[in-house]
């Protein structure tokens, strides 16, 4: 069934509804403060006692360990830092890519390769300027003391509009080492659909920018090699499951309707066609059992928990906790919520969810990732932005 666009200057004038809403969804308010006190949290399996390790980041927005403890720390506005395990922060590493910090866009994610311990590459999504406004792209580069080297661009989503919402710009490798990055649609609605465009995709590309020879729509005419799936919003969640290898992925729905998705080869998820939510008018959208041709979600939220980063907790023991009071986290996702100011705790049984506990943070937290050390690490999206870390208070 081939897809009809639906009235452009509709979804138009929806936009300026739109861009207002997004904004509060997703960026700050002005003059919000944290409470950076350490605490304790109440939760199902215990109570966490939460650290603030690092403080007076601009919006951090993603991190990753390196193998001696120490933790890579993007600034939407354009740095990358390293936290050692003391919360000392470096000064900017050198060698980054130049960013557009407009709105939601500027530095964004950072993952390691998966032969960092030899190549010493990293990887970092960020917004490009460009010929017609900017698009997300991808950079690699090899770190060596406090910069980044030999920086290449391996990926950048065409084409480049204007706007400075919905980037995506989540990276997650697979076992295999191919490289997922997830894409927002840039607020245009329509792209989402067209496989010409990388607007409202996931796509999926070797280390290098090369495209795999088993992506679902090599060989098609008008289509991008590197997409994986289309029709989506705004992916700022990506995942892979520990155990299946597969990429779980959770974006934001309009007013209402944020979606967990399992996204697979070649599948339609239907923005912005279908949605659980409505537009920002209140205009209702079709449901997406309206139309079975489109896969649908997982599991959806209205009202919206604005997710961000994610990550499977994989580790045997909490820290703080014995032996019979360790809690059930294991193999579960752990989701950061920014307007829900909490990490969603989701208990899964294979691709089910089978319950869901917020645990509450008192801030908007942009990334989750499990450390080495078994705790959990969020950040704090502020313009005062913190390196948190999780553990148990003990018995």
């Amino acid at each position: 069934m081939s897809w009809q666009p639906s009235n452009r200057f509709c979804w138009a004038r929806q936009g300026a509804f739109a861009l207002i809403a997004a904004s509060l969804a997703l960026l700050p308010a002005a003059g919000c403060a944290e409470d950076r006190t350490d605490r304790t949290v109440d939760t199902e399996t215990g109570t966490i006692k939460v650290e603030t390790l690092a403080e007076g980041l601009d919006h951090p927005w993603g991190m990753a360990f390196l193998p001696d403890g120490r933790l890579l720390v993007t600034e939407r506005a354009g740095d990358l830092r390293i936290m050692s395990a003391d919360g000392t922060l470096t000064e900017p590493l050198s060698g980054v890519p130049k960013v557009v910090a407009k709105g939601q866009g500027g530095l964004l994610d950072v993952a390691l390769d998966p032969n960092f311990a030899d190549n010493k590459l990293v990887y970092l999504s960020y917004s490009e300027p460009g010929d017609g406004g900017a698009g997300t792209a991808v950079a690699r580069g090899r770190l060596a003391g406090n910069a980044v080297e030999d920086v290449k661009v391996i990926f950048r989503q065409t084409p480049k509009v204007s706007g400075g919402n919905h980037f995506g710009g989540r990276l997650a490798f697979t076992p295999d080492g191919k490289l997922f990055i997830t894409l927002g649609d840039r607020f245009k609605f329509e792209p989402a659909q067209d496989l010409t465009s990388h607007l409202g995709k996931i796509v999926r590309i070797n280390p290098d920018g090369s495209v795999p020879p088993d992506n679902p729509f090599i060989g098609q005419k008008d289509a991008q090699p590197e997409i994986w799936s289309y029709g989506h919003r705004n992916v700022e969640s990506a995942a892979i499951h520990p155990k299946t290898g597969k990429l779980w992925e959770l974006e934001f729905g309009p007013k209402g309707g944020d979606e967990l998705n399992i996204p697979a080869p070649g599948l339609n998820y239907g923005w912005p066609v279908v949605s659980w939510g409505k537009h920002y008018d209140g205009k209702d959208i079709p449901n997406p059992p309206t139309h079975p041709e489109f896969a649908d979600a997982v599991r959806h939220w209205t009202p919206v928990i604005s997710p961000s980063g994610i990550t499977f907790y994989t580790a045997d023991a909490y820290p703080g906790w014995t032996a019979d009071t360790i809690p059930a986290w294991k193999g579960n996702l752990l989701i950061g919520g920014l307007s829900s100011q909490a990490i969603i705790r989701l208990s899964l049984d294979g691709e089910t969810v089978t319950g869901e506990e917020r645990i509450p943070m008192g801030a908007r937290i942009r990334d989750v990732e499990q450390g080495p050390d078994g705790a959990v690490y969020a950040l704090t999206d502020a313009g005062d932005g913190a390196v948190l870390r999780l553990t148990a208070e003990g018995p």
